[in-house]
């Protein structure tokens, strides 16, 4: 059985104190044995840990212990060796890029479809009020090329920068439907949700991203794997790498 527990997780939460933050996580991890990537911005968090599966829960918990990341959920998946090669926390100006300084996701989230419920639409082949659904993939194009959804919608960005302005050129295609943007943990499309919703598109963003589809629905209505940034390159539905 795999013995390394690989860790996902973000949440956007206002943070003042980066700087003082940053050398804490760090000694923290170091000393857990940890091993992995912690972004901190003014926005909130993002992080991919992996190491033995107690000392990664015990991080985790120690984290949420701060009231600013108590509702951290935290996606989890195994591997056979360690995927990443040292531990870093950097400091960026956002956790995911957009460029976008308006939209805030901390001061309120786009709704959000649970797995379930998009299956069931995906199933019925519309939401429950008969609308016609559009999955959005808003990751970039590489990443889509490893796997996506059935008939979703890609617009072949190369980062997530370009998003808006896509979204400006394909608007009219999104109009009258209900649209569901999804990403592979969740993170680039709340933002990208928000963005839609500010253009008057009826847009929702899939609670958990891909990652979260997978562990409670599996791989329905999906094609592919999907690629995750770290060794183990990509991950079937069954969260399992690829060998």
């Amino acid at each position: 059985m795999p013995s390394v527990l690989n860790v996902s997780a973000y949440l956007f939460t206002r943070i003042d104190d980066r700087d003082r933050l940053r050398p804490l996580l760090l000694g923290r991890a170091d000393a857990a044995g940890l091993k992995g990537t912690i972004i901190l911005a003014e926005e909130g968090i993002n992080l991919f840990l992996a190491g033995a599966a107690d000392t990664v829960r015990g991080f985790i918990d120690v984290l949420r212990a701060d009231a600013r990341f108590a509702a951290l959920t935290v996606k989890e998946s195994w591997s056979d060796e360690q995927p990443f090669g040292k531990m870093l926390v950097k400091l960026k100006r956002e956790i995911i890029r957009m460029d976008r300084p308006t939209i805030r996701p901390e001061a309120g989230r786009a709704p959000a479809v649970a797995p379930a419920m998009l299956r069931r639409w995906l199933d019925q082949g519309h939401d429950d009020d008969g609308r016609p659904v559009v999955l959005l993939d808003t990751r970039n194009a590489f990443e889509v090329d490893y796997g996506t959804f059935a008939d979703a919608v890609d617009w072949r960005i190369e980062r997530f920068t370009q998003f808006p302005d896509a979204a400006a050129s394909h608007r009219d295609d999104l109009a009258g439907k209900t649209v569901v943007s999804f990403c592979t943990g969740g993170i680039r499309c709340e933002k990208a949700a928000i963005h839609l919703r500010e253009q008057g598109v009826a847009a929702f963003q899939l609670d958990g991203g891909i990652l979260g589809y997978f562990e409670q629905v599996g791989g329905a209505h999906w094609e592919g794997e999907c690629f995750v940034f770290d060794e183990r390159e990509a991950l079937s539905p069954d969260l399992a790498p690829r060998p």
